[in-house]
């Protein structure tokens, strides 16, 4: 199969277009072609293309920066001699001033498939922005890791934020070229844009969303593989909580623990609980030591996800279910158990970071509330999957 980026390179008729044309992009260091060279030096290497302006997510186009809310500069690409602008510095939506140095801009941005993950708040600023500013964006589209699953509760009214883009629950389902047509259409947005679209992507075929002929790279340096890409809808919700999510071990993003838990009896008490939403992928119980991050240097006793291997059933794997009845446990065996971390989280100062993050405070209400049932959530969750569900399928272009 070929991603966007790749039909571009390979094709000119796509690309004739953006000939005469300023052309600037939005990248990070899983914006890479077949051949694993950066888009960005394929773009400037061909003739007709004038790239005249580079942008960078949170983490920066190289990905140098490790943790949530660590700022990158602008700074003046070394090789190709443009600038390359943060947005996840003095700013997160683009400036008039960076605006001006392109008439294009071609987004190239590998996502998780999941509402939390930065990029997809990126792409809306940008497209608004280009709309502002009588700006022509395509997107070189890339496959959904997460694959088609929707799951969660919609971001609730008055909860919009930089890891909280719009409407959608925390596994959306779409393409970033799809995300693109369907936040036009939400946001009433007068835009020229278009999408590359991948040639052969077969979300439901081998790899359920990531091409098993695809080498993983990076998107951000927390995001080490599949495994954590498919975790990621319900392991994303510990950074709001005093719970260790794997920063600062080799599987971040995949597991969860403290020094204070035992691993067993939590184990035992989801499969009590929810033993329905376990179903998808193995728990092993393990033993790790953070060396940065929450509990650094401290022993913690956990457990890994394994949403991989033949065990793994992609239809049935619910990881925000799964993320959240772990929580559920942990509150129930632990009377008193500090479970909500307390801190500024993406820049919202006055709301708790877990309710930021789910968009709302209906989940750790279910978990707080120690008569609940998961009955009681699937009510909450099951209408708003089903209505994204429906409406989320007329953007599809596979």
């Amino acid at each position: 199969m070929k991603f966007g980026i790749d039909r571009l390179i390979e094709d000119a008729k796509l690309r004739r277009p953006l000939e005469g044309k300023r052309v600037a992009l939005l990248a990070h260091p899983a914006s890479v072609t077949s051949k694993l060279t950066h888009s960005l030096d394929e773009l400037a290497a061909l003739s007709g293309i004038n790239v005249t302006a580079a942008f960078g997510p949170q983490h920066g186009l190289r990905g140098d920066k490790q943790d949530n809310m660590i700022e990158t500069e602008d700074y003046l690409d070394p090789i190709h001699d443009i600038p390359v602008f943060s947005l996840y510095g003095e700013v997160r939506r683009p400036t008039a001033q960076s605006m001006e140095t392109f008439d294009a801009i071609l987004i190239d941005l590998q996502d998780l498939g999941c509402r939390i993950y930065t990029f997809i708040t990126t792409l809306r600023y940008m497209l608004e922005a280009a709309a502002e500013h009588g700006k022509t964006v395509w997107v070189l589209d890339r496959p959904n890791p997460a694959g088609r699953p929707v799951e969660g509760t919609l971001l609730e009214e008055g909860w919009e934020s930089f890891v909280g883009a719009g409407p959608m629950p925390m596994r959306h389902g779409l393409t970033m070229g799809e995300m693109g047509r369907w936040m036009i259409s939400h946001f009433d947005l007068d835009v020229d844009y278009r999408v590359i679209e991948m040639q052969g992507w077969q979300p439901e075929g081998p790899g359920y969303g990531w091409p098993e002929d695809r080498i993983w790279i990076n998107p951000s340096p927390n995001a080490p593989n599949v495994n954590m890409a498919r975790a990621y809808a319900g392991t994303v919700m510990l950074e709001g909580t005093m719970l260790s999510e794997g920063r600062g071990t080799t599987r971040p993003l995949e597991l969860f623990g403290a020094p204070d838990i035992q691993a067993r009896p939590v184990i035992a008490e989801m499969q009590r609980i929810a033993p329905q939403w376990l179903e998808g992928c193995l728990l092993r119980e393990i033993w790790f030591e953070p060396t940065f991050h929450k509990h650094q240097g401290q022993l913690c006793n956990g457990v890994q996800i394994h949403a991989e291997g033949p065990s793994y059933d992609h239809a049935a794997f619910r990881p925000w279910r799964l993320q959240a009845v772990a929580l559920k446990t942990i509150a129930n065996l632990h009377d008193g158990y500090e479970l909500w971390r307390d801190f500024p989280y993406e820049y919202e100062n006055d709301k708790l970071a877990f309710d930021v993050i789910n968009g709302g405070p209906s989940l750790r209400e279910w978990i707080e509330n120690p008569s609940s049932t998961a009955d009681d959530l699937d009510a909450i969750a099951i209408t708003d999957e089903k209505s994204w569900a429906a409406i989320s399928k007329e953007f599809r272009l596979y």
